[in-house]
């Protein structure tokens, strides 16, 4: 009768201890999952989702901005190129280890304009610079990346510019490490 009561005993625990085995497989595998989907929402570019505490009217106005100062895609008749020199800056990143190295050149609307960009050189290197070190490796090893950090130059070169615009940016190097 004592070894009946062991038994039971033994098999009960062993039972109990199955199940609680089972219960934190699931949890870790529940977890798994969740930090799985937060890791892909926060990576992911999510630039048609409408944040909800910014206001709309701001968002159609920049959507209004981007369209008048649109990057020109006629390839077929390129105006006046204006050569810059090369870049070289560290891009956003937790340990600091990556870097871009470009050169660019700016398509311009008329010739007259390659004076007005002579006087504001160093401004302009300033917002080349500073835009391109505040992207990560992520934004800009893509071919998307690459051609929205050209309509964002563009947008912001052109903000300060009076005597013409800039159509567009060739990059004629790009390198990232």
């Amino acid at each position: 009768m004592a070894d009946e009561e062991k038994k039971e005993e033994t098999k009960e625990k062993k039972s109990g201890s199955n199940l609680v085995l089972i219960i934190i497989i699931i949890l870790l595998v529940l977890i798994l999952i969740g930090g799985g989907a937060a890791a892909y929402f926060l990576l992911s570019d999510n630039e048609n989702v409408q944040q909800p505490n910014m206001p709309q009217k701001p968002q159609q106005q920049t959507q209004m901005k981007k369209t008048n100062v649109a990057r020109s895609s006629d390839l077929t008749e390129i105006g006046p190129i204006y050569p810059l020199d090369q870049f070289i800056v560290n891009l956003l990143s937790q340990g600091g280890s990556r870097f871009l190295k470009t050169k660019m050149d700016l398509e311009l609307s008329s010739q007259e304009l390659t004076t007005e960009l002579d006087k504001k050189k160093p401004l302009i290197r300033d917002i080349v610079i500073r835009t391109l070190s505040s992207k990560t490796f992520q934004e800009v090893s893509t071919n998307r990346g690459k051609e929205k950090l050209k309509d964002e130059l563009v947008d912001k070169i052109n903000a300060v510019l009076a005597d013409g615009r800039v159509k567009n940016i060739f990059f004629t190097e790009f390198v990232v490490q």
